[in-house]
């Protein structure tokens, strides 16, 4: 695991020496550059040895040094790749190197080598002989590559802050990301939260051409249904616990220790049975509980998976206060804006105590069912007969009203503090247009309506976010919501949320995190499965749990989902207050210009005297305005070493 980063132009040797060392955290056991001073390419890397220690350096050359590459994460199949060109009268210089694996696949079949890729990634390679840059990022978005076209040059890297550095590039704020993270709390797409910065989406390769500057982009995998009838469950049942063995025993391979994260859930517990009932030897597991927090509190369960299977097992408490203190730590290796969880943090910071490696059950949820979000909508869209359709009825939604609004009270991030007035007042949308009501339910922080009307400052002119994320919906080729949900989340919550969120936490305290369910070959089984045997609204996740059953304790398999949550509402009126008070302020949201003065009346106010619970819409805000006040005006190029108290 890495961190990589690159320029095309003149100074270029210069600037990424710079620009790497802002990554040292991704890989402190090595760093190395490149430089072709004719092209006027350098490349740079930071290296967390995990894979053939002693002949894994990079940047790495091909034999006949005419490529060269850098590179960011595991490919699990390569054993397999590496035998496979064996046969073809390929020679190997290292011992078992995946990097060399790249390379000699390009070797052979330069972009279309992506396709035979199982893992997680982000490369960048110059090859001398075409005269252009090639990079690629995995199919899933597990690694990030950002990029941008400055006027010093083209420049590539793992993390924005490491493009931050180059001195031409401007700290603009990108005014339609940040309408898109009001309502999402993540940024999603291929625009990141600085105007000229782009994300290079999941699945994707670019190749910039040297002598042209012409720059491209290309998709070379999308997920897409292929549902194959005749199987019974049974069958589907036995192929789902054969497979997700087969992607552990993949995303295992390391040449150091690996722990296992163990929530108490069905996904990382899951995982560690897989390994443990494969003699992987005496797994290292953590569990993190929460002060105060009874009903969120899965350490019960964790401990008996972890004596199930006689595991390492170690526990965390964190309380409020552990979280408070590193904030400014956690947006700083955030790169960007982000409202959701912050635990995860101290799970990989107590990994990072023993082993490199945490495996993790991130992407679980997504692709057995995502909670079930699909199921309003199908109801909605599916006849009671196989095919029929409901039409939409306006009058029997207004029926309907009395029931919508008490079930807004009990969403977890929902608008429950919104009072009545003001949920009549975005009923009419919802009324029109049932897609959106569902988005509500999934993703509603801040709406499109609001945003235009009560938050943001000027003339609002982008698309609303509810436009974009339908457009992306359309795309999908899945008969059913459930389907086209699916293939929604693999292109903007999973990978730009929860994947940006393992990424960052993870490689800030130089650990690399895996995520053996977004296997490529168990994903392409989950692809394979027909909607109405891969999930059921009854219970979402049923496959997986009649696919695991005998791994894992009684008491777990009927678990209700616990989310692992902040008690942000509290602590806003309490220990946050004065900075909630300060970076929302009326006077300095006037000076910032980008949100209305009256925001701390309409949602501030009421919440701090208690007379509402606003704290999704006040949350998602100052998280901005803390990312806002490190990256933006105080320009740092540093972590920051002071704390959110000195902000107020």
């Amino acid at each position: 695991m890495c961190g990589i980063a690159g320029m095309v132009g003149r100074g270029a040797a210069d600037r990424v020496r710079v620009m790497t060392r802002a990554l040292i955290h991704r890989g402190p056991d090595d760093v190395g550059y490149y430089d072709d001073l004719p092209s006027m390419v350098s490349l740079g890397m930071h290296r967390l040895s995990i894979l053939d220690l002693e002949h894994g350096h990079q940047p790495m050359a091909s034999q006949d040094r005419s490529v060269w590459i850098v590179y960011n994460g595991e490919i699990f199949n390569s054993p397999e790749l590496r035998r496979r060109l064996e046969e073809t009268h390929h020679q190997f210089v290292t011992a078992h190197s995946d990097t060399e694996t790249l390379l000699q696949l390009y070797a052979d079949k330069h972009e279309d080598m992506l396709g035979d890729l199982n893992g997680m990634f982000a490369f960048v390679l110059h090859d001398k002989r075409r005269n252009v840059l090639f990079g690629a990022r995995d199919r899933m978005g597990i690694k990030p590559l950002y990029y941008a076209n400055t006027k010093a040059g083209f420049v590539f890297a793992s993390e924005l802050k490491s493009l931050l550095t180059v001195p031409t590039l401007s700290r603009d704020l990108d005014r339609t990301s940040l309408f898109h993270y009001l309502t999402l709390r993540f940024v999603p797409g291929t625009s990141s939260m600085i105007d000229g910065v782009s994300r290079l989406a999941p699945g994707h390769w670019f190749r910039y051409e040297l002598d042209t500057g012409r720059f491209e982009t290309q998709r070379y995998w999308r997920p897409s249904f292929v549902p194959q009838a005749g199987r019974p469950i049974g069958e589907w049942t036995e192929l789902v616990r054969t497979e997700l063995r087969a992607a552990v025993q993949r995303w295992s391979l390391s040449d150091v220790p690996i722990g296992c994260s163990l929530s108490g859930g069905l996904d990382s517990s899951s995982i560690v049975g897989l390994l443990a009932e494969s003699g992987h030897g005496k797994l290292k597991t953590y569990s993190l509980g929460f002060e105060g927090a009874a009903e969120l509190d899965e350490l019960p369960l964790a401990k008996k998976v972890a004596e199930r299977w006689g595991t390492d097992h170690h526990e965390l408490i964190l309380r409020p206060d552990d979280l408070l203190r590193d904030l400014l730590k956690m947006v700083w290796f955030l790169d960007e804006p982000y409202g959701g969880g912050l635990p995860s943090w101290y799970v990989f910071q107590f990994m990072h105590r023993d082993v490199k490696v945490g495996m993790t059950g991130t992407g679980g949820d997504e692709l057995f069912g995502d909670y079930g979000r699909y199921i309003g909508l199908e109801r909605r869209l599916v006849g009671r007969q196989a095919g029929g359709q409901v039409p939409h009825n306006p009058a029997w939604l207004d029926s309907c009203w009395p029931l919508v609004s008490s079930l807004i009270d009990r969403l977890p991030h929902g608008i429950g503090g919104l009072r009545a007035r003001d949920r009549w007042r975005h009923w009419p949308h919802i009324r029109r247009d049932p897609f959106r009501w569902e988005y509500v339910q999934a993703f509603y922080y801040l709406s499109d309506s609001m945003k235009r009307n009560e938050v943001l400052t000027g003339k609002v002119g982008e698309p609303d976010t509810t436009d974009f994320l339908r457009r992306l919906y359309e795309d999908s080729d899945g008969v059913l919501p459930r389907d086209g949900l699916m293939q929604l989340t693999f292109r903007t919550q999973l990978p730009e949320e929860f994947l940006f969120m393992t990424d960052r936490f993870s490689m800030a305290h130089s650990l690399e995190a895996r995520v053996p369910f977004l296997d490529q070959a168990f994903v392409d089984l989950m692809l394979r499965i027909p909607a109405a045997i891969r999930t059921k609204p009854e219970d979402p996740k049923y496959l997986l749990r009649q696919a695991v059953r005998d791994l894992l304790p009684e008491e777990l398999l009927h678990a209700p989902k616990r989310g692992f949550v902040i008690p942000t509402a509290e602590w806003l009126r309490g220990a946050l207050r004065p900075l909630t008070e300060r970076l929302l302020a009326p006077a300095r949201l006037a000076e910032q210009g980008l949100f209305r003065s009256d925001v701390y009346r309409r949602f501030v106010v009421p919440h701090l005297r208690g007379q509402a619970d606003y704290h999704p819409q006040i949350w998602t805000l100052l998280m901005f305005q803390l990312w806002h006040s490190l990256y933006i005006e105080q320009g740092l190029t540093d972590c920051p070493s002071f704390s959110w108290q000195e902000l107020c």
